[in-house]
């Protein structure tokens, strides 16, 4: 598939998912009544946000944990879903500023919008768009943050250059995503596994790399989750796009043989001060 038949897939398939929302697809445990929890939120977070916001978050991570986000500062969201992290990061910033939530999906900005009314927050603006060519202005953000969607990009290198023109100097990207190392051909092009965050991740290598190459400084990671066979099992069995029926018989071959090959990550970086 070329890059704008895996967005127009990916689009598709989470418009589906957030109309039967199972919890995080990346989540490293079982669903609960807030899904978020077994991806690293904390419940004194999750508890003010409207439950929609919650039940249709699709990451693996808290992209915000020990951020140092500051009041009247500028947070864009990567992929912003039905607008969890925004949620969160609009208290953050308080009344004086601003937060920017980037998706390609209108059934998730149809719902983001609604989930920030319902929160009562009016420093939220929720723009489409693609993450490799976002609709926002040069060196405007302070802080950029992603949660579990970069590795569904086609073109990866395309988002760490945008992360770079956008931050301010000085600014922080602070990112939860899908990193895999040297999967077997057959999981490379499986389709509903690059829909689960796994068949499109790349290795935390290449993650490296790409954010270095964009000129960004200070890459740190910050947590690291690999998952095993019984983990695998679950994501497939509670993953937000369901594995096909003929793949179901071989899901503990196929989870067993990804088993300390997928990792969840968080990753930070700065844009320097002054760049050459």
């Amino acid at each position: 598939m070329n890059p704008d038949q895996v967005r127009q897939r990916v689009s598709e398939t989470y418009a589906a998912a957030v109309q039967r929302p199972k919890g995080s697809c990346c989540g490293a445990g079982a669903v609960t009544t807030h899904p978020a929890l077994a991806t690293g939120y904390t419940a004194d977070r999750l508890a003010p946000l409207p439950t929609d916001a919650v039940q249709n978050s699709f990451g693996c991570g808290d992209p915000l944990a020990f951020a140092e986000v500051q009041p009247g500062q500028t947070v864009v969201d990567l992929g912003s879903g039905a607008g969890i992290d925004c949620l969160i990061a609009a208290r953050a910033v308080g009344p004086q500023g601003r937060v920017i939530g980037v998706d390609m999906t209108s059934a998730m900005l149809d719902r983001a919008r609604a989930n920030a009314r319902q929160a009562g927050f009016d420093n939220i603006e929720f723009r489409s768009g693609l993450i490799e060519q976002l609709p926002v202005a040069d060196a405007s953000a302070d802080w950029i943050i992603s949660n579990c969607v970069i590795n569904l990009s086609p073109q990866k290198r395309r988002v760490f250059d945008e992360i770079a023109r956008v931050l301010k100097p000085g600014g922080r990207v602070q990112i939860s995503d899908m990193v895999a190392d040297d999967l077997p051909w057959a999981a490379r092009h499986l389709a509903s596994l690059y829909d689960n965050c796994v068949a499109g991740a790349i290795s935390e290598a290449e993650y490296v790399e790409a954010m270095r190459a964009a000129g960004l400084e200070d890459i740190r990671v910050l947590s690291r989750h690999t998952y095993d066979a019984a983990q695998l099992c679950g994501l497939a069995d509670g993953g937000c796009v369901s594995i096909p029926r003929w793949i179901r018989p071989f899901t503990k071959r196929l989870a067993g043989s990804l088993a300390g090959r997928i990792h969840s990550i968080r990753i930070t970086a700065r844009k320097p001060e002054v760049t050459h």
